[in-house]
């Protein structure tokens, strides 16, 4: 508690938190900026602030870490499987706080509010998959806290658009409302359709060098979708390594669902697999339309190896 306290006062005596690291041409630092003092004005006030503690000792505080992105890329998995460690206090929806203005005009109060109540020892994390795409969500994160921990969960950039317009069309599914075919959002004019949503979110070099405007590249740890789904064990060894966590989750957590074709959790004898809505068949889409995805992504991909210092085994 003493720590979150501490937290709180240093956010009220900074007359103006600006960035050190990037360079913001003037007129969006002047919109930023008047969003920044709003939110601290909200929170600068003592009154403001309210302790929430809990009769156990338990309190709701900041997050230490947050799952930035990528839709689709694997971020309930990843959650749910780092939930699995009991010094992780997970918050169960998505927040949506840096990205949404009626949420980020709330101030850091609203944002405390939507937190677990934890453990003094644990590790508060919020996921919210739009942030990792949000051009102003980088620099809010590194106004409320510079030394935060950040995951980022990829998949193949075309599994992903995929993912992306499957996820879309079930949603139409269940309203009983239509939804056209991936083709149509994937072809205009004859030419792959470079401004559908679903392809620039698969961009990832572009968002990444927005969020390392912000971040040194060792805040941001990059967890290997692909992997995730195939071996879950060694990918959240290392996450636990990343947070500094004592190595709690072993490979008997574990165990892969034939019925269902991904793996599930198994906690203290009580087993578990995510929502139906994980996992879902993919549209059958044309060679041909693969592989201009494929031929599409290959230089954005390079980018992104460059940028981060390591390679995937994408398309």
């Amino acid at each position: 508690m003493a720590a979150f306290l501490l937290g709180a006062v240093l956010l009220i005596v900074q007359p103006q938190i600006v960035p050190s690291r990037p360079a913001i041409n003037s007129k969006s630092e002047t919109t930023s900026q008047s969003v920044q003092r709003e939110l601290l004005k909200k929170t600068s006030q003592k009154n403001d602030f309210k302790e929430n503690i809990h009769s156990n000792g338990s309190c709701q505080q900041l997050p230490q870490t947050i799952i930035i992105g990528v839709r689709k890329g694997g971020t309930r998995a990843l959650l749910e499987m780092l939930s699995l460690h009991p010094d992780i206090a997970a918050a169960e929806s998505e927040v949506h706080f840096f990205d949404w203005e009626d949420h980020y005009r709330n101030g850091l109060q609203w944002y405390i509010n939507q937190m677990p109540f934890s453990y003094p020892h644990q590790i508060t994390v919020e996921k919210t998959p739009a942030y990792f795409t949000s051009p102003k969500v980088p620099e809010r994160v590194y106004n409320m806290n510079q030394s935060m921990r950040l995951l980022l969960i990829l998949r193949d950039p075309s599994e992903r658009v995929l993912s992306d317009y499957t996820q879309v069309f079930y949603n139409h599914m269940q309203k009983h409302k239509p939804y056209p075919s991936i083709e149509e959002f994937l072809i205009k004019d004859g030419e792959l359709n470079v401004d559908y949503k679903a392809i620039n979110r698969s961009l990832y070099y572009i968002h990444m060098q927005n969020w390392l405007k912000y971040f040194p590249l060792d805040h941001i740890h990059i967890v290997d979708g692909d992997k995730l789904i195939k071996d879950p064990f060694p990918e959240i060894e290392k996450v636990e390594r990343f947070l500094k966590l004592s190595p709690q989750i072993n490979a008997s957590n574990f165990y892969f669902n034939k019925t269902k074709g991904f793996y599930c959790l198994r906690d203290s004898g009580r087993e578990r697999c995510l929502h139906e809505s994980k996992g879902r068949a993919h549209p059958q889409v044309d060679t041909w339309l693969l592989e201009k995805l494929h031929e599409y992504f290959h230089e954005p991909n390079k980018k992104f190896f460059e940028l981060v210092g390591r390679t995937f085994d994408w398309h």
